[in-house]
């Protein structure tokens, strides 16, 4: 009798892992089956027609560090690019100039300065600022500099002039030289908005305040100027845009972790690098529903302007 039961209870146990096991297979096929749902769906929405043409594509200006977004855009929503001189780019102070003044319809740029702010009240525009891309504001060394993390502490008082050489941070006995970026430059926002906040910034000597991203990354990565230096710009500029310009001196730069976070673009996607950003659409408010400008606006938004600004090497925010 025992012998029956435990043949019984065996065939049982079988029986309960072939339901369990079918169970589980059908619950694996029904999670395929919605991912292959709504990858059909996005398919379906994403596709290649050209949504303007260059005749009727509205007028669009860029910071340098968002010109190659824009021109992604351009040649995917008009099937086609135009030449340099018909883009006609500036960079970002100009380019919220020329919105607020009406000469072009929309701008992809940093976050408005306070100087930029003032500027269109006074002309009595209202700007709308909308999110495209995610975006990391940096900070980097020279590759042969052996700090490898900075609090966002340590960063406020080195440009407050607190901290003055590296072996303050576990680095060389090498006084720190801190450059910075002009007024009313994309970076320079950034540094007072995400970095300082209400903290007074010191005073650049004249030979630190560089004009350009380029020339600091170029400083930065010069052994002879740049062993003991820092500084900083938008994660994407400093990556991807710069590789492309000059991959010798990207890779004699190190991006600074910021309270122990590294910025890649995982850490940019996700939220867990501390000094989180983004590139911006700004238009003007009073810019009318269903213009060409906000059907711009909304293609940028778009899982296919999102899936545009992934392929040019952006962190999309949808």
């Amino acid at each position: 009798m025992k012998k029956i039961l435990s043949v019984f209870g065996t065939i049982l146990a079988m029986i309960l892992i072939v339901l369990i096991c079918f169970g589980a297979y059908n619950y694996v096929i029904d999670i395929e089956d919605e991912q292959n749902r709504v990858q059909d769906e996005l398919t379906k929405e994403i596709d290649s027609n050209p949504l303007f043409s260059l005749e009727n594509y509205p007028k669009v200006d860029a910071s340098l560090a968002t010109q190659p977004l824009t021109d992604a855009f351009i040649e995917d929503f008009t099937g086609t690019l135009p030449n340099e001189e018909e883009l006609d780019y500036t960079n970002t102070h100009p380019g919220y100039v020329k919105l607020i003044n009406g000469e072009v319809d929309l701008i992809v740029v940093t976050e408005p300065s306070d100087e930029e702010i003032k500027l269109a009240e006074e002309a009595g525009v209202e700007l709308e600022i909308i999110p495209v891309v995610k975006e990391g504001f940096v900070f980097y060394v020279n590759e042969n500099n052996p700090v490898k993390n900075l609090s966002l502490e340590n960063i406020q008082n080195i440009y407050t002039g607190n901290i003055k050489n590296w072996k303050e941070l576990g680095g060389n006995d090498k006084p720190i030289r801190a450059f910075q970026r002009p007024e009313n430059s994309g970076s320079q926002t950034g540094m007072y908005s995400l970095v300082m906040k209400n903290k007074k910034i010191m005073e650049a000597p004249k030979e630190d305040l560089i004009d350009t991203m380029f020339e600091i990354i170029n400083l930065v990565s010069n052994y002879d100027n740049g062993e003991n230096a820092i500084g900083y710009s938008y994660y994407y500029y400093a990556t991807t845009m710069f590789n492309d310009m000059d991959k010798d001196i990207a890779d004699r730069i190190k991006l600074l972790a910021v309270d122990g976070v590294e910025p890649n673009d995982e850490t940019i996607k996700n939220d867990t690098y501390p000094l989180q950003t983004a590139y911006y659409i700004v238009i003007n408010k009073n810019e009318e529903e269903g213009s060409n400008t906000r059907k711009l606006v909304d293609a940028m938004l778009s899982p296919r302007g999102q899936s545009v600004a992934k392929e040019a090497g952006y962190v999309p925010v949808k």
